[in-house]
């Protein structure tokens, strides 16, 4: 099969390579596209999550790595001991995986696992013509109605709801996205359909206009603290909750800054430095920080699903289109290391030769 193979920084082949067995326990999916998002430009760039040097102690991976977490498709393959699925049928999975054995998964909270992996970052992934996957993170995608192309997002949608669950929101609450690309955009739509009144702040005026069909009651342009502090006392509008999605320096002060006194803020975004806080302000306003990271699959992808099904159309302007295999370097990660993505979510279909609009409605529509 062909697969896009990471080999080290700035070093992505695609080869022909041995199609997957699924193992007992596991399902092989036909891979029908796979989101690309910021985790796999900084890994592409040498971040270094793969374990390409050390063997991974949940997946035991150790070597060149297919990336992809953002994926879904049709079931190929059914392993030993696998019951629940049939060959051809649409499928989800949120990527995640947990030892079960840890303290925080016994508590529930498999994001923190301590041995926490993903398909596509610690295992081989996506990016390629089929992943072989444990068959207790699939969900059948049917129940949803989803088109092949609306189910690719499901996965940073769960991230989303798994973001949106750690900050507890209230129905009419006031709520402050701050980056409304990535899961930015998933995060704004979640929180709208929640019921919270939602503003999203961005750099640029195309993410911000796709925030307003997902459900923000209004936009701001993001700037340093003082800009946006103004920016939404002239709306009236006062955040008790902010979403920091950027991972910025400007975006944290921001955040802190914008929220009410006894207000939260949820750290979405993963900083690629460590970030000075404003402690004293956190103290005086009596501020909640909150941080999230990944997802739990067994509640956050559901949700994820339904969230997306909801209204399908408006994911045409997030993933307007997919790339082949061969464009994912050129198209796609260097692009978004260098900050001019075109869309925010890009998918990349490993069976195409020439880009292809995506398609949102589900078959029959």
């Amino acid at each position: 099969m062909r697969a896009a193979v990471y080999h080290g920084p700035r070093d992505i082949r695609i080869e022909d390579v041995p199609r997957p067995r699924p193992a007992p326990g596991e399902v092989l999916v036909r891979v029908h596209a796979n989101g690309i998002c910021g985790t796999d430009a900084s890994e592409y760039a040498g971040a270094q999550m793969y374990p390409l040097h050390a063997r991974h102690g949940l997946t035991g991976h150790l070597g060149p790595l297919i990336p992809g977490h953002e994926f879904a498709g049709r079931i190929a393959e059914v392993g030993d001991g696998v019951e629940g699925f049939t060959e051809g049928e649409p499928v989800v999975t949120g990527a995640a995986l947990w030892c079960g054995v840890c303290a925080q998964c016994h508590a529930g909270r498999t994001s923190i696992c301590a041995l926490y992996a993903t398909v596509g970052l610690h295992r081989d992934g996506g990016l390629a013509e089929f992943v072989r996957v444990p068959a207790h993170i699939v969900f059948r995608a049917e129940p949803f109605g989803l088109s092949d192309d609306v189910a690719v997002l499901t996965q940073p949608m769960a991230i989303a709801v798994h973001a949106l669950r750690r900050g507890r929101p209230q129905i009419s609450e006031n709520v402050l996205v701050i980056g409304a690309g990535g899961i930015g955009a998933f995060l704004t739509f979640a929180l709208a359909q929640h019921g919270a009144r939602v503003v999203a702040a961005d750099i640029s005026a195309e993410r911000l206009a796709i925030a307003r069909g997902l459900g923000a009651i209004e936009t701001v342009t993001a700037g340093d603290a003082v800009a946006l502090t103004s920016a939404l006392a002239a709306l009236g509008f006062v955040p008790t909750l902010v979403f920091e999605v950027s991972g910025s320096d400007a975006g944290i002060a921001s955040a802190i800054a914008a929220v009410d006194a006894g207000g939260r803020l949820v750290e979405v975004g993963i900083a690629k430095h460590p970030v000075t806080v404003d402690a004293r302000r956190v103290t005086s306003k009596e501020l909640e920080i909150v941080g999230t990271n990944a997802l739990i699959g067994r509640d956050d992808v559901p949700e994820a699903a339904r969230l997306l099904a909801a209204d399908p159309a408006v994911w045409q302007a997030v993933a307007p289109s997919a790339i082949p295999l061969e464009r994912i370097v050129e198209d796609g990660l260097v692009p978004m290391l260098e900050g001019r993505a075109a869309q925010i979510k890009l998918l990349v279909d490993p069976w195409i030769r020439n880009a292809r609009p995506t398609r949102m409605s589900p078959q029959g529509d």
